[in-house]
């Protein structure tokens, strides 16, 4: 509330001021950290943070430029999907999981519209434009302007004076593209004030509180590219960012008699070596797998978490299931529940179970 106070006693100086003047202009200084001002750094990294992501849809259009506007059609793989939003790429991505022996292909129905990291839309009609907006963004991995490793936390109030017109507006924002499209409209006339503290967050979900903007532009150059912004064209790469080792132990011991779906090992298939045997992970750290009439016993460990969650696994009698995985993840595409494990490209190790 002092922040607020102080705010509107300077407007209203500041209009008393100009009510007055007649060929006198009076200039009244106020302090960096209170004011933004327009085309500023500390502007246009606000700008750069509150900006579209399109990496988010990589599996559709390939793009870290621009995402597609919900609802559109694809054709993955010659399956029809209606993409309602972000939880139906999960469904393209289960299309193209369902075999590791075929060439995933994708086809988007047209019209469709984009939006750009701006917040502007654009109608794309044939694939020949749309293969022209994806030409101009940047490569795969490439650094690109938006800054993805921090987030705002709504709603922010500001209050705007312009000392033309000498209207005093507050407004609150509550979303990411209309902050961008504040900031946007902000010009040298303006006198422009944030309503402090505002609360960032981070990519490991840490909440800050900023009370000025010499602090924010701070927090937003450190926090420029501080983590992996997943702005690659694998679907398959990077999809355990929420993983933890509580909800994956959860998982494997409240599920009994997960199988092998999948098993490679120095890129050689082994999918059919352990049918119908039946693995069974328990609480105190040790595992068992039956077959027939037979049960051998083994170990099994979880740490870490996100991307980096390692899963050491030790049946002395199944050599090829043994490892320290790295959980690449966990995806439930019909009634199936898939624990994927990876190590490089050329070992993956992948239960199923019917999870209820």
């Amino acid at each position: 509330m002092k922040i607020r106070t102080y705010i509107l006693s300077f407007f209203l100086t500041v209009l008393l001021f100009t009510s007055c003047r007649t060929e006198e202009t009076e200039f009244i200084e106020t302090p960096e950290d209170e004011v933004l001002v327009a085309n500023s750094s500390i502007a246009e990294l606000m700008q750069r943070t509150a900006a579209n992501d399109g990496s988010i849809n990589n599996i559709i259009d390939k793009a870290n430029c621009f995402d597609i506007v919900f609802p559109y059609v694809v054709m993955a793989n010659s399956e029809q999907v209606v993409v309602n939003s972000i939880t139906d790429f999960k469904t393209v991505e289960c299309v193209f999981d369902a075999s590791d022996a075929d060439i995933d292909n994708l086809d988007i129905e047209f019209p469709i519209t984009i939006i750009q990291g701006d917040f502007s839309e654009i109608e794309v009609t044939n694939l020949n434009q749309l293969n022209n907006f994806i030409a101009n963004c940047n490569g795969e991995n490439v650094n690109d302007t938006d800054i993805e490793c921090l987030d705002f936390l709504y709603p922010i109030e500001a209050s705007t004076f312009n000392a033309n017109s000498e209207i005093l507006e507050t407004v609150t924002i509550e979303r990411d593209n209309q902050l961008y499209n504040f900031i946007t409209a902000i010009n040298t006339s303006d006198i422009v004030t944030f309503n402090f503290p505002i609360t960032t967050i981070d990519a490991n979900g840490i909440e800050t509180s900023i009370t000025n903007f010499i602090a924010l532009e701070t927090a937003i150059l450190n926090a420029d590219n501080s983590c992996d912004e997943d702005d690659d064209y694998d679907y398959n790469d990077d999809d355990c960012n929420d993983c933890n080792t509580t909800q994956l132990e959860n998982l494997l011991t409240n599920c009994p008699n997960w199988i092998v779906n999948r098993l490679k090992r120095d890129n050689t298939d082994y999918d059919d070596v352990y049918y119908n045997y039946n693995f069974n992970f328990l609480t105190d750290g040790t595992m068992s797998v039956s077959w027939n009439a037979t049960t051998v016993f083994g170990t099994w460990s979880a740490g870490g978490n996100g991307n980096s969650l390692e899963v050491v696994i030790d049946v002395p009698s199944l050599p090829l299931c043994n490892n320290n995985w790295i959980l690449q993840e966990v995806r439930t595409c019909s009634v199936e529940t898939e624990v994927d494990f990876r190590l490089g490209n050329d070992n993956k190790l992948q239960y199923e179970n019917i999870c209820n």
